[in-house]
């Protein structure tokens, strides 16, 4: 368990996890400045996008409107010329013709009509019967001709009730005019009557959003002259602010006095006295910044699904060469020198790889210099403990020389001082360490001639070689100890007459020297440790020490494939097995 918290906690402090982390709330800190901004530009931009384009809306209704009201007040001109042309005689018929010109080539136009300011009829086109009950002279455009003579005047739209058949809503356009009949001047009102429609279609096809529309206004009065739910506003069902709209002559403004938040747009029509007023509704706005918010909602969480998927993938990019680098200073922990990494680049990461390299190939190539040190060490040990054997064999053999010469025995004196001739003749060996096995048997057939003229033939001794094996080479002076620790631990403790056999032969490609006796044995519990690393540590008669060391240095001449092999029986004697290499001197070489 705690070693799993541990792996969780080395993840979160972790490169890779730090990386990781860093650039994710980075990102994230950045997306949502740039998307705050973003959606507050957008939302500052839709209002006043929407606010322009209400106004451009606006402004065009107004700009038909005002040119349609100044082609209609240049048709009245033109009526009124006429009839000024005619002298007043209404019956003209040159100015009837074009008046009904005039009249048939418009079909927005419902009636032209000229009356005195008694209210009598002089002229009307159509020339249709007039009601009776008309109250004329009360109408609204037939008072403002009066009161303001030579004035065009506009009336707000009305039905047209004067002539008997179908009754338009139209828009009246009156003034007050000057007529010479039969000589006498008189004052008359000229009325022509324009159909509403035309601007009632303009009007309602106008749409400002979803919900939003246009109505028109009377500036004089606060009359509404055109309204899309006119019946609404007669009902009482609806209400404009209509003195709200009064104070401005063009530009928006918001209103909330119906309960709903609404952009208004004015624009005023000079000419005729009306307001152009656009109505557009807040919550479809409000509908574009949901729009815009959703879709910022949509890029952010793109974006972040995104980078966190980059940072994850770069985060590892860039930690997997430290980690390799880690994974390897681990291995370098437990022993293991044989490690190289990858070097991939020539950033930090790569040089830094590329000198753990050579770190590693130095410290790899300390060890193997301390261990030839070692070897050489070692083997410089042996050497000195081989030297120690020749004074000790040395001084006892001369002392026997000494003891067979005062007793009179020439012959044993040659036979051990040529023998020693010999013996040490190839212990020199002109300083070769290695040398051929018949040298060696020679050597140790010396030796054991004078150690049984010493023990006065206490043992006997064969050796036997095989032809192959005698061309085999060999560290020299190895048996000597073996034989030497035969005839005094082996031999000499017994009580009857020893022997020793020597044999040199090839067995499976390797060269074996036997050194077999028929002593005394050696004890299991010494025989066991005889050949392990400190089972012999002193110089002591019996310890083992020189049959270690001939193990030894075979080892560390050919490895440890070879070396001594040891068998002993109490009472029944020791087989000591010498394994080397069969090596010829053209071999070897």
């Amino acid at each position: 368990m705690k070693r799993r918290l541990r792996f969780r906690m080395y993840q979160f402090k972790s490169i890779q996890f730090l990386i990781a982390v860093s650039f994710t709330v980075m990102t994230v800190v950045v997306v949502f400045f740039v998307s705050a901004v973003l959606y507050d530009k957008f939302d500052r931009t839709a209002a006043n996008n929407a606010s322009i384009s209400n106004q451009q809306v606006v402004f065009q209704v107004a700009n038909y409107v005002n040119s349609y009201i100044r082609n209609m007040a240049t048709l009245f001109n033109s009526v009124d010329s006429n009839i000024r042309a005619a002298g007043g005689e209404v019956t003209n018929k040159q100015m009837l013709d074009q008046l009904n010109t005039i009249f048939g080539t418009r079909d927005d136009l419902v009636s032209f009509a000229l009356f005195t300011v008694d209210g009598k009829r002089l002229l009307a086109l159509p020339a249709a019967e007039m009601r009776s009950n008309t109250n004329l002279k009360s109408q609204s455009w037939f008072q403002s001709a009066i009161e303001n003579p030579n004035h065009l005047s506009f009336s707000i739209p009305h039905v047209q009730n004067l002539f008997k058949g179908e009754y338009k809503w139209v828009v009246s356009m009156s003034k007050g005019i000057k007529l010479i009949v039969d000589g006498k001047q008189i004052n008359a009102v000229l009325l022509v009557d324009v159909n509403f429609k035309r601007i009632d279609d303009l009007s309602r096809s106008v749409q400002l959003g979803q919900k939003g529309y246009v109505y028109i206004i009377d500036e004089s009065a606060g009359n509404i002259i055109y309204h899309p739910q006119q019946q609404l506003i007669y009902a009482g069902l609806k209400y404009e602010n209509v003195e709200q709209a009064l104070k401005y002559t063009f530009g928006s403004y918001f209103d909330d006095s119906t309960g709903e938040d609404r952009l208004i747009t004015i624009q005023t029509v000079s000419n005729v006295g009306w307001k152009i007023v656009g109505v557009s509704y807040m919550d479809e706005i409000i509908t574009t910044r949901r729009t815009i918010t959703g879709f910022l909602a949509w890029l952010l969480g793109a974006v972040l699904v995104f980078v966190l998927l980059m940072t994850w993938y770069l985060s590892a990019k860039i930690s997997q060469p430290i980690k390799w680098l880690e994974q390897s200073m681990r291995l370098v922990e437990r022993g293991r020198f044989d490690i190289h990494i990858p070097v991939r680049g020539n950033d930090e990461v790569g040089r830094l790889s590329r000198r753990f390299n050579l770190m590693v190939n130095r410290i790899r190539e300390l060890m193997e210099e301390n261990t030839r040190e070692q070897e050489m060490k070692r083997k410089s040990e042996l050497e000195v403990l081989q030297s120690q054997i020749h004074p000790h064999f040395l001084y006892n053999t001369l002392n026997s020389v000494v003891r067979l010469a005062g007793t009179g025995k020439t012959v044993e004196v040659i036979t051990m001082i040529t023998s020693l001739s010999k013996f040490f003749r190839i212990s020199l060996s002109k300083g070769q360490h290695i040398i051929s096995v018949a040298d060696e048997l020679e050597h140790i057939r010396n030796y054991l001639v004078i150690q049984s003229m010493r023990y006065k033939n206490k043992f006997d001794f064969t050796i036997e070689a095989e032809d192959k094996a005698l061309n085999c080479r060999t560290i020299k002076l190895i048996l000597q100890p073996i034989v030497e620790n035969a005839i005094y631990h082996g031999i000499e403790p017994g009580v009857d007459e020893g022997r020793i056999a020597i044999s040199a032969s090839i067995i499976e490609g390797s060269l074996r020297l036997r050194v077999q006796d028929d002593g005394v044995g050696i004890p299991p519990d010494k025989l066991a440790g005889l050949l392990e690393p400190g089972g012999a540590q002193s110089d002591d008669p019996g310890s083992g020490i020189g049959i270690r060391n001939v193990h030894e240095r075979i080892r560390l001449h050919f490895g440890d494939a070879y070396g001594l092999r040891i068998e002993s029986e109490r009472e029944e004697g020791t087989t000591v097995d010498i394994w080397l290499p069969c090596l010829t001197e053209e071999e070897r070489a």
